[in-house]
């Protein structure tokens, strides 16, 4: 089934609106010890037998700690006003607790120094699930105490390059680092156990809201906030059963983490599933989380489809679907962002990650990938039309910038609008990375 492309024009958006590429540094640098950096959890984690599909590591990846001056060009070459990007906290302070790596914070301050001269805006993830092996062997986020070490960590960035960063995020996606990697065990550190996950979760939140007033305490000139993935949830039938699965799910996924960011609460009916899994919260904590915020990213590829049917599949639902196994569905994106604003106070919103893994071909030095490129543009008019309908959007930004080592699905997944040669290293712009640039109006 095609879908018809919607016509698309960047003067659709107001002329602040923050147009953009994202990437997270475990996925693209490599070099897992050079210049004094410690280990991450995802480090060790690739070392487990059978954890990732092709047996892969980080250890090369695209090369990034390399080529950050080449790939910056190739940015700016694209004509985005800004790049989101991660710093890995074991390249800067190598256990989380001890000494500071100097050579790993000059790399980060170069490259943020580096995006400037091309006239990028540095979006800084603080925070991108690349935790310091060493602290998760003291109990990691299950811990309190690792709360207090990644504050440090936020001053310590902020001191040395804040003055020069336009937007910091505290977490990426603290779903995933809580259930993927606390509950299921399938990311790192591969952990199976549903109240160690809940206890995560509040860590990571109170974490996020005791760094912004300690950035703020510091005058930092960044934007501060948080980025979640997000998606709707709807019931695969009308019947009983797969509506009160896809409130629930709705309550672990999206309400789990809002309602604590923007109502200093829990929401009771997650709190009842979880029983005595639930978190330990201590006196004041909540308060703490609802710290106010200047932005909320949120990070979007499909909606979820919820049975109470365990066999239910689904691409029974006939709509296209990537080469994850997810459907293409823009529509959702809307129906999120209007929601959000709907229920919320929320503050501005960016989509901050938004992209399509699909199988991609290189031929005669070309990728014509025109599903990857349809799935952009048809998600950039699902921002447009929730910013018809009153929400409030500063800027929108692809993942990925280039292929990369994709978690668990190691390097098999293409997400990027940039093609990599994993042997070569060569990077070659996709025909998605060409509509892109022409649409923001950049020439060659």
């Amino acid at each position: 089934m095609t879908t018809p492309v919607p016509l698309l024009s960047k003067s659709q958006f107001p002329d602040d609106f923050v147009w953009g590429v994202a990437t997270s540094a475990f996925q693209i640098e490599g070099a897992p010890l050079q210049d004094g950096k410690g280990l991450s959890i995802w480090d060790s984690f690739c070392r487990q037998p059978g954890v990732i599909a092709d047996n892969s590591n980080g250890d090369v990846a695209c090369e990034h700690y390399a080529r950050w001056a080449s790939d910056l060009d190739m940015i700016a070459n694209l004509g985005v006003d800004a790049y989101r990007f991660s710093i890995a906290w074991p390249r800067v302070r190598p256990t989380g607790d001890g000494a500071w790596n100097t050579k790993g914070l000059d790399f980060y301050e170069g490259l943020v120094d580096g995006l400037l001269e091309r006239g990028i805006k540095p979006y800084l993830t603080l925070n991108h699930w690349d935790l310091p092996d060493a602290l998760q062997a003291k109990g990691g986020w299950a811990h309190r105490d690792t709360v207090h070490r990644f504050v440090e960590y936020a001053e310590g960035i902020q001191a040395r390059m804040g003055d020069r960063l336009s937007s910091i995020a505290t977490h990426n996606e603290p779903w995933v680092m809580a259930v993927l990697g606390h509950e299921t065990g399938v990311f790192a550190p591969g952990i199976k156990n549903r109240a160690t996950a809940a206890q995560v979760s509040h860590h990571l939140l109170l974490s996020h809201g005791l760094a912004v007033q300690a950035l703020r305490a510091q005058g930092s000139k960044a934007t501060l906030g948080i980025v979640l993935n997000l998606s709707p949830m709807h019931p695969a039938t009308s019947g009983d059963a797969d509506t009160t699965q896809a409130k629930l799910e709705d309550g672990r996924l999206l309400r789990w983490y809002m309602d604590p960011l923007f109502k200093a609460r829990y929401p009771q009916d997650v709190l009842d599933h979880l029983g005595v899994d639930a978190p330990k919260v201590q006196a004041d904590d909540l308060q703490n989380i609802a710290v106010p915020i200047d932005f909320l990213g949120v990070n979007y590829y499909s909606r979820s489809v919820v049975s109470a049917d365990q066999s239910w599949k689904t691409e029974s639902s006939g709509l296209e679907i990537t080469d994850m196994g997810w459907e293409v569905y823009p529509e959702g994106l809307t129906e999120l962002l209007v929601r959000m604003h709907r229920d919320y106070a929320v503050p501005p919103l960016y989509v901050t990650e938004n992209g399509g893994a699909f199988k991609d071909s290189f031929e005669n030095g070309r990728v014509h990938d025109q599903g990857r490129t349809h799935y952009i543009q048809r998600h950039i008019a699902a921002v447009a039309e929730a910013m018809r309908q009153g929400v409030r959007m500063q800027g929108y930004m692809v993942w990925s910038l280039m292929d990369n080592f994709e978690w668990a699905s190691g390097y098999e997944k293409r997400f990027g609008i940039v093609h990599v040669d994993y042997d070569t290293q060569v990077r070659t712009l996709k025909d998605s990375a060409l509509w892109y640039r022409g649409f923001l109006g950049q020439t060659e």
